[in-house]
């Protein structure tokens, strides 16, 4: 079995605690590097104990581990307790200089939200309309309409997208406070969830709307290699077949 290294991710208020190569710090990275002298990173993340060596108390959050360059990776995540680091690095800094240790690039990836946007389409018996989808993290299970949320795009939106395109399907998710522009009275019933279901630490936020939309089996044309199938079900029975958490959760919380 390979050595695991440890490694610990310092940040606060968007700055993190980068050393160079030799432990000490802290330091910043250079925006546009791509040359240098010497074989190896010139700015990586520390080690536990070269950040105690800097006088820095932290209070633990998370540790993460993956597998980066043919060698094991702990990271633990913490808040340190300090006011704000002024001469640290911002953490957007280190994807722009490639003498940037790849583990702290990889352990700043690991902190940017994956933000997904779901809707739960019921009709008039109160049924669930739900999909069996062919690709991604679901394979051949039943899910809520929805996906990945677009840059600059609005979750409403976006759900509203997802819908189309997987299913064919026009809806309209009420909007009472006109977040995303036009106030549409009704009840979107949004329930915002985030979580990080492994210890590889990618976090995802989940946003799930709500709308009422009676629609014909006929209507309904599932997207070519995306959608197997679509269908409505009863609240129970949507229970039943859902297996992400924030579809259950959100599920649960319909009227």
């Amino acid at each position: 079995m390979s050595e695991t290294c440890q490694h610990i991710h310092l940040e606060h208020d968007g700055k993190l605690l980068l050393v160079d190569i030799g432990g000490k710090g802290p330091v910043k990275p250079e925006r546009g590097r791509s040359c240098w002298e010497g074989d190896g990173f010139l700015i990586r993340l520390p080690t536990p104990q070269e950040a105690a060596a800097l006088g820095i108390d932290w209070n633990e959050r998370r540790t993460n581990e993956f597998r980066l360059g043919g060698l094991n990776h702990r990271i633990l995540y913490a808040t340190p307790m300090i006011a704000w680091p002024e001469h640290w690095a911002w953490k957007d800094s280190v994807i722009s200089d490639s003498a940037v240790d790849p583990v702290a690039r990889e352990s700043v990836y690991r902190t940017l939200h994956r933000v997904v946007s779901k809707v739960i389409v019921t009709n008039t018996r109160g049924e669930i309309l739900m999909t069996k989808v062919a690709r991604g993290f679901f394979v051949g299970c039943w899910t809520l309409p929805g996906g990945f949320v677009d840059y600059d795009e609005h979750p409403r939106a976006a759900a509203v997208r997802e819908a189309l395109e997987e299913l064919g399907i026009n809806i309209s998710i009420p909007d009472p406070k006109g977040e995303s522009g036009t106030i549409t009275q009704g009840d979107d019933s949004c329930i915002i969830q985030t979580a990080i279901f492994n210890n590889e630490g990618l976090c995802w936020v989940s946003f799930t709307y709500h709308c009422q939309a009676d629609i014909s089996a006929e209507e309904i044309v599932p997207k070519d290699d995306e959608i197997e199938e679509a269908k409505w079900f009863s609240r129970d029975e949507a229970l039943g077949q859902a297996v992400s958490l924030f579809d259950i959760e959100a599920i649960k919380r319909i009227n």
